[in-house]
């Protein structure tokens, strides 16, 4: 599918239920965000209309790509067209990803913090590898020695999810932050 010069694709991810979706041109450079829900999705148009497809169960916007996850009894067959359809329909509109959050605030972090080093490795090393199979994972924490995160996109569910942050992401933050200690997934 194409769009003037861009080229779609559409990847299959470890998760079943996820496809992930790219063009080759970055689409959200303020991401990720992961949407569980319509309401969740009302300042994204691009998430909103992923949505309006049935079956769509999460919508997960990255630097460069959508991961969808669908409901377990809905199948891929007309679903994946009617997403690229609403995607393709999205970058055509040349709208933003993301409208903006009224609540946000940008919070100067000392480099020093244990969590902004966590965040530089989840950031630098950690995130951009598991974006290559349509997923992300947030830090939500860190507490005596403990890394909470939460899995988004196409980890969220995933078989391999548990083995990938045991045996990557925690040795990585180990080896790089000697304050971490365990890395464990919040539910979603």
């Amino acid at each position: 599918m194409n769009n003037n010069s861009l080229q779609f694709q559409i990847a299959v991810t470890p998760n079943p239920n996820v496809k992930k979706f790219s063009w080759g041109k970055e689409i959200c450079a303020n991401g990720p965000f992961d949407f569980a829900s319509q309401k969740a999705a009302e300042r994204s148009p691009l998430a909103s209309g992923v949505f309006k497809q049935n079956g769509v169960l999460a919508v997960f916007v990255g630097r460069d790509f959508v991961s969808v996850r669908k409901h377990e009894g809905v199948g891929w067959d007309s679903l994946e067209g009617m997403i690229a359809e609403s995607l393709e329909s999205f970058v055509a509109s040349g709208e933003d990803a993301i409208g903006p959050d009224p609540e946000a605030d940008a919070e100067a972090v000392d480099p020093r913090d244990v969590e902004a080093r966590i965040q530089k490795v989840l950031d630098d090393d950690i995130r951009p590898a598991v974006a290559m199979d349509g997923g992300d994972i947030a830090l939500i924490g860190f507490d005596e020695g403990i890394v909470t995160v939460q899995l988004q996109g196409a980890c969220v569910g995933c078989p391999s999810s548990t083995a990938t942050l045991k045996m990557g992401v925690e040795r990585r933050l180990m080896a790089m932050v000697p304050e971490v200690k365990e890395v464990v997934a919040m539910d979603a």
